[in-house]
């Protein structure tokens, strides 16, 4: 099983149509909510006057933040945005009032009869207006965190370089753009439970924040993961959930939301904009000395996941080498702007782009092949990691870059008009240096079989598929015996979040020790000499109904408060990309050609959902380099703001390293975030070495793009 290319299990029912996504459930005496939103950016809210909107035809009720009947604030780190707001607003699109109609089209209306009156404050438009503004977004100030990284000696560092180099570097706000917006339904069960079922990517943090909303036990509350049409990060924060568990709370009626794309854009988390100085300090024989990163984020008004990005840049922050001399400085800071949360990669991708241009710049000024001077610094085993961690095992970088070696030897044979750029990464798999334990447990059934209940969230990702296959090559049994329970709070235990590249690693690990237990079980119940697992099962029911849990927590340290020395993950995924571009110096069109690309995923489970992982991290870097740009107030649907699509895409080969990782399920490891994170970096050196110019922000859109191009004629222009 494990290793094998079996198709994902859910693939003939979504190919069908037969799963129900939560925007098309259906229930007897259904009404519909819609969120009112906050137009300014920055207000107090003097008064608030519904009675118009109750009086509209079909309105049942009209929730307030005074409504809340527990705690008003929620969050993934720190409870510090409101469900709904009470006296001020802190970004376009924050929620004011919930609106319940008997028709979605009725609640839509009545929203244009809600009248508040706003007192306008200084709205703190970037990081930079933030550290000096004296306009606080919060009481304790307009910083949200500072982290630093040091290693060794980093001014002694470029003492010792023979060459320095020092860049800027920017990224944008990015929408994750899945395909099903938020969306769910919420009812009383018979029990008077109040139920969720919601497109999501982590059901017990959903269940415990409409527990404390609600002010209720959280026995009282059930949250069920719908067939989910995309994530990426952008569903792990609330979206409907504790709006529904209010409108059921007070209506006692099933409750629908579903967003609109309008609604969607306005309201759901962003990637955090990040600028980054680098500077990078190496020997002539290209060996770096020493790096200088200093980071400055933008996360809008409220933390969601800016406290974990703030300091997994910090860490990721020289890329996958070897730097003897660190100091890297990160801070985040609130802003008026839309609220950041989690996006595939935790800011990593944004370093990416700048560590990878170091390299090639370095390279350049050394007379170096690029691909030889990250041979010459990759990370290897017994390697020192910028927090000081040594690697001992699964790093398998030195085997990524080796699998692309002979194209990129061979790359201006095959094309003498295109650009060549490669990008790599390292990506600690799971979250930074904390606890981050999964949990499952199977289950022998009354019908004779064996069913693995686990609370992962699938969002089409195949960790579905993943979680069988590990379950069935730890068994050696076969897969008409066993049943999935997953995704429902109710039948399960808390296994954290489907982010992080987290969940084949951690969640499989602990699928794969509750079977050992089980293995052990039927091996002493007789099955593995032929007794059937029907006798078994029945013989168990006399035995209290057997459970086999299984746990596993990846082995971490704490950081030092200071320098971050200390291990933040068990173990990292490795890769690199080799790009091939077309660049139109007249237009500024770039065209991402053909890519090559070799990732260490510890061990393949199934190779065919780790390939389909790289397409789609492909597909999401095409937009990170050239395309997507959300820009507040005027990126409003998908009619402004451009995405890949199947004519975007290039052709591309993946080659899979298999440097086993000791503490992972048959020595796997994450593949979901490392999937897109070299990719940008690798388009945008491609686009150096076909035209020679050197893009500092992303996206590098046609027009930035083609003004690069025309400032570099003009140069060569005036030059005597």
């Amino acid at each position: 099983m494990v290793g094998s290319n079996r198709k994902r299990i859910d693939v003939i029912d979504k190919v069908l149509g037969k799963p129900v996504f939560a925007g098309d459930m259906k229930a007897d005496r259904l009404l519909f909510a819609v969120v009112y939103r906050s137009p300014r950016p920055h207000a107090w809210i003097k008064s608030i006057d519904v009675s118009g909107a109750l009086a509209q035809p079909g309105i049942v009720k009209v929730i307030t933040g005074e409504d809340i009947p527990g705690k008003k604030r929620f969050g993934v780190i720190k409870k510090d945005q409101p469900c709904l707001a009470e006296g001020r607003v802190r970004y376009v699109g924050e929620p004011i009032l919930l609106i319940v109609g008997e028709t979605e089209n009725a609640a839509r209306k009545a929203m244009s009869s809600v009248k508040i009156h706003f007192e306008d404050i200084e709205a703190i438009r970037d990081p930079f207006t933030a550290e000096k503004s004296g306009t606080l977004i919060h009481e304790d100030g307009n910083l949200l965190g500072h982290r630093k990284v040091i290693k060794g000696n980093v001014e002694r560092g470029f003492a010792e370089s023979d060459v320095i180099v020092e860049h800027t570097y920017s990224t944008t706000w990015l929408d994750h753009g899945f395909m099903e917006t938020e969306a769910g339904v919420g009812y009383l069960d018979d029990a008077g439970r109040i139920v969720v079922v919601s497109s999501t990517q982590n059901i017990h943090y959903k269940m415990k924040e409409i527990s404390r909303v609600l002010g209720i036990s959280e026995d009282m509350v059930r949250v069920i993961q719908s067939t989910t049409g995309g994530g990426f990060g952008g569903k792990l924060d609330v979206t409907v959930e504790l709006f529904l568990a209010l409108a059921v709370y007070y209506t006692k009626r099933p409750v629908m939301m579903r967003f609109t794309r309008e609604e969607s854009f306005v309201s759901n988390t962003k990637r955090h904009p990040l600028y980054i100085e680098y500077k990078t300090g190496a020997k002539k024989d290209g060996s770096i000395q020493a790096v200088k990163v200093t980071i400055i984020g933008d996360t809008g008004p409220y933390i969601s996941y800016g406290e974990t990005v703030c300091l997994r840049v910090a860490v990721h922050s020289t890329g996958p080498y070897e730097v003897p001399n660190v100091h890297a400085d990160s801070r985040m800071f609130y802003t008026n702007n839309p609220v950041c949360g989690a996006m595939r990669g935790f800011g990593v991708p944004q370093l990416a782009f700048a560590h990878e241009s170091q390299m090639d710049a370095v390279a350049r000024i050394l007379n170096m092949d690029p691909l030889d001077i990250r041979l010459k610094n990759g990370l290897r085993k017994g390697s020192s990691t910028a927090t000081s961690q040594i690697l001992h095992d699964s790093v398998g970088f030195i085997d990524t870059l080796k699998k692309i070696e002979p194209f990129w030897r061979e790359r201006k044979k095959s094309s003498h008009t295109s650009g060549f750029g490669i990008g790599c990464m390292f990506y600690g798999c799971g979250n930074t240096a904390i606890s981050n334990p999964a949990k499952c447990h199977l289950r022998l059934t009354e019908d004779g079989k064996i069913a693995l209940h686990s609370g992962v969230c699938e969002i089409g990702q195949g960790s579905d598929t993943i979680l069988w296959q590990i379950l069935l090559e730890t068994l050696k049994i076969d897969e008409k015996n066993v049943v999935l329970v997953r995704g429902d709070t109710d039948t399960s235990s808390d296994v954290g979040s489907t982010s992080a590249s987290r969940q084949t690693y951690i969640s499989g690990k602990a699928v794969y020790e509750a079977a050992r237990k089980l293995n052990r079980y039927l091996d002493e119940k007789g099955y593995y000499r032929g007794r059937s697992l029907g006798d078994i099962c029945e013989e168990a029911m006399t035995e209290n109904n057997v459970i086999f849990d299984g746990y596993f927590d990846p082995p971490t340290t704490q950081l030092d408060k200071e320098t971050s020395e200390g291990a933040p993950y068990a173990t990292y995924a490795f890769a690199t990309h080799m790009t091939e571009v077309e660049v139109d110096d007249k237009t500024g069109v770039c065209l991402v050609k053909r890519v090559h690309a070799a990732h260490d995923v510890g061990r393949a489970v199934n190779p065919r959902l780790v390939k389909g992982q790289v397409y789609g991290g492909v597909a999401m870097g095409i937009g990170l380099a050239l395309m997507e740009e959300f820009i507040p107030g005027k990126s409003e649907s998908l009619d402004n703001y451009y995405m890949p699509t199947s004519m975007d895409m290039p052709e591309i080969e993946v080659f899979i390293v298999e440097d086993e990782e000791p503490t992972g399920p048959f020595g796997a490891k994450g593949v979901g975030e490392p999937a897109l994170i070299p990719q940008a970096a690798s388009i945008i050196n491609g686009i150096q070495d076909a035209v020679g110019v050197k893009p500092s922000q992303l996206p590098c859109h046609i027009e930035r793009l083609k003004k690069l191009i025309e400032d570099k004629k003009s140069e060569r222009r005036q030059e005597p």
